[in-house]
């Protein structure tokens, strides 16, 4: 989201921040975090809403739960064909096929919003491929890796935290 990023902390209905917990990142708002500031650490299980989480090689990962939130300010979008959403949903790769719209000057390996062709938000990917290089692919290329779906919630429902 870039420079959209003060959007998110500087909010009209407060100051929000984003803080490390366990390895997990949380998006809270500072009021929030003053009443969590007496409860110990050990104790504490989350607090906010979960951004994502850094993996055992520190490499960060971004959850599904942060969607409504980084959405509305994406740079990069792909929308999907009504064919297609489903397959993306059960966390399978967005292929030329079912490629319904990219935004312009989308750099490959670029972080992307995946949305419905009805601006419904449906996870994240990064693209596989440049905007002007989409055009040129066959049908069955891969054009978005799969990241994380609103799927997951029921795929993943006994693990997620």
């Amino acid at each position: 989201i870039g420079e959209n990023i003060q959007l998110l902390v500087d909010r009209p209905d407060g100051t929000y921040c984003f803080r490390l917990h366990r390895d997990r990142v949380y998006y809270l708002s500072e009021k929030l975090l003053k009443v969590a500031a007496s409860i110990p650490r050990e104790s504490l299980v989350s607090l906010g809403t979960c951004f994502g989480k850094f993996t055992k090689s520190q490499k960060f990962r971004l959850s599904v739960t942060a969607l409504d939130f980084l959405a509305p300010y994406a740079k990069y979008k792909v929308w999907v064909k009504p064919g297609s959403e489903q397959s993306f949903l059960y966390g399978n790769h967005v292929l030329k096929s079912g490629l319904g719209r990219i935004t312009e000057n989308t750099a490959q390996y670029q972080g992307v919003v995946v949305y419905s062709m009805a601006d419904v938000p449906l996870g994240f990917g990064v693209a596989a491929k440049s905007t002007q290089e989409c055009r040129k692919v066959d049908p069955m290329a891969i054009v978005v890796f799969h990241q994380a779906d609103v799927g997951e919630y029921v795929r993943n429902e006994d693990t997620l935290t």
